[in-house]
């Protein structure tokens, strides 16, 4: 269990939408300046690399074009995330040069991370910024996206995120001081995401909002099953990204991650949307956690099409998701062939994912 910040290098900092949207409903340049000069110091100082997964856009448009509540209205949504997103940057933008930083804007849709090649340039991108010592802005790309390629929240993209770049630390900053048990206390480790946990997180009721600490529990498995530690805490505390690096389980809930997927594994695992659903029976499944091949024999059932090559979630026979994997047939024909005999298998065993 790394608690010490002393090896945390390369970190994502999740900035929530609450941070710099202030009571007056117009952007906070105190608290966003206050997180910039948080960031310059960890940079200039302590040679840290940076990468802030921002939310926000949509918010600032919503300000600039006098919204009273967030349109539900898709063009008229990706409109004010278009004005918010210049808001956003050149705000970013103007704090980071301050302390001599470059910034960089880069928006991304579940495509970028579906495709293995864009993924791949996506990670090459992001790592030659951060070797020139720039500080990546990243967002969801809300103007074109639709709801097939929406991530939905900025929480499971800065996961995605941190996973993509092997990051060593997600810091996800919000209004809250962690998550909270029963009591209303803080709970300052957790080193499993059970039933339990995830029992006590609630939907955000805020109007600029999305997600909430639902979203943020998703966010920490998928950094902790790809072996990165995260922290959710209070971005309203002076120095707080300084106090979590020193202390993380003092200042806010940290999550301890495991023993973590290799990058393809990851890939497979969070950086791409199923594209299907395969169902298999009791014995299939043993053998999947045996490290074996899916094989047409324990395919009960198939949702959705898919083709060949494509990820697909594999369920059991509860309905429950436990794993991964990239499919050698397509849906059509593995409904042809399953419960059968079939030549080859229909998932590979270096290929399946156990989530």
């Amino acid at each position: 269990m790394r608690l010490s910040g002393k090896n945390y290098k390369r970190i994502v900092i999740k900035v929530g939408s609450s941070l710099f949207y202030s009571k007056k409903e117009s952007l906070d340049i105190e608290r966003l300046s206050e997180v910039i000069l948080q960031v310059a110091h960890l940079l200039k100082k302590e040679g840290k690399e940076i990468v802030i997964v921002s939310s926000g856009a949509i918010a600032l448009g919503m300000d600039v074009l006098g919204l009273k509540s967030r349109p539900k209205d898709l063009p008229f949504l990706q409109a004010a995330a278009a004005i918010g997103q210049n808001v956003l940057m050149d705000s970013y933008g103007f704090f980071l040069k301050k302390n001599g930083i470059n910034s960089a804007q880069i928006l991304l849709t579940w495509d970028d991370f579906n495709d293995r090649k864009r993924y791949l340039n996506a990670k090459n991108t992001l790592q030659t910024l951060l070797k020139l010592g720039s500080v990546p802005i990243i967002n969801e790309n809300d103007t074109v996206s639709t709801e097939e390629i929406r991530f939905g929240d900025n929480d499971r993209l800065s996961a995605m995120v941190a996973a993509l770049i092997s990051a060593d630390l997600l810091i996800i900053l919000s209004d809250v001081d962690g998550l909270l048990d029963e009591k209303k206390n803080v709970i300052s480790v957790v080193d499993e995401i059970n039933a339990q946990i995830k029992s006590l997180a609630c939907p955000t009721t805020k109007r600029t909002c999305v997600g909430g600490m639902i979203t943020k529990i998703e966010a920490a498995k998928i950094c902790v099953d790809s072996g990165i530690p995260c922290v959710i805490a209070n971005g309203q505390k002076k120095d707080i990204i300084a106090l979590v690096l020193r202390q993380p389980q003092n200042h806010g809930t940290l999550f301890v991650s495991g023993a973590g997927l290799t990058e393809r594994e990851r890939w497979i695992a969070f950086g791409t949307k199923p594209k299907g659903k395969i169902c298999i029976d009791d014995g299939a499944k043993k053998a999947l956690l045996n490290k074996k091949s899916l094989l047409s024999v324990g395919v009960s059932g198939i949702e959705n099409s898919f083709e060949r090559g494509d990820i697909v979630s594999i369920v059991d026979a509860q309905g429950s998701e436990f794993a991964r994997g990239k499919t050698t047939v397509s849906s059509k024909k593995l409904d042809e062939v399953k419960g059968k005999k079939f030549e080859k298998e229909i998932i590979h065993r270096n290929d399946i994912v156990v989530l």
